[in-house]
């Protein structure tokens, strides 16, 4: 079985769209979680742009590692500087990819300013999951 988990530090942006998204876009079959370094609480307006795309993530919660099966992980996905350099080794062979994007909850300016880093940032996950999903 395949199983992919999305890390950056706060789990609270990035990690929870990635992981919305990798849900209703994987192939039956593929486990897919998130988890932060610091667990933060998941962003409301993270919840706002993943429910533009039919995605409900409001009943998620932030999670560290601790609260993640690591033992059957196929692929570590890091989405910030801090989780690469501070990501843990993993036991056997686990693939690991690191996907730099933009913090969103940095966003600064208007509400529609910072929805529009939100959007972005969702989409640029997409994006590269379109990509990792072929590869199944």
């Amino acid at each position: 079985m395949k199983s992919i988990l999305f890390l950056c530090t706060g789990n609270s942006c990035r990690s929870q769209m990635a992981e919305g998204l990798a849900r209703s876009m994987a192939p039956e079959g593929v486990s897919v979680y998130s988890a932060g370094l610091e667990p933060k609480g998941v962003h409301l307006l993270a919840i706002r742009v993943m429910s533009e795309v039919g995605i409900d993530i409001s009943a998620y919660r932030s999670k560290d590692l601790d609260g993640v099966s690591i033992s059957q992980l196929d692929t570590v996905i890091t989405l910030c500087g801090n989780a690469e350099e501070r990501c843990p080794v993993f036991s056997g062979q686990v693939k690991r990819l690191h996907w730099g994007l933009d913090d969103p909850a940095e966003a600064s300016g208007g509400e529609e300013e910072v929805l529009a880093v939100f959007r972005r940032v969702r989409d640029e996950i997409k994006g590269k999951l379109v990509e990792l999903l072929k590869e199944l």
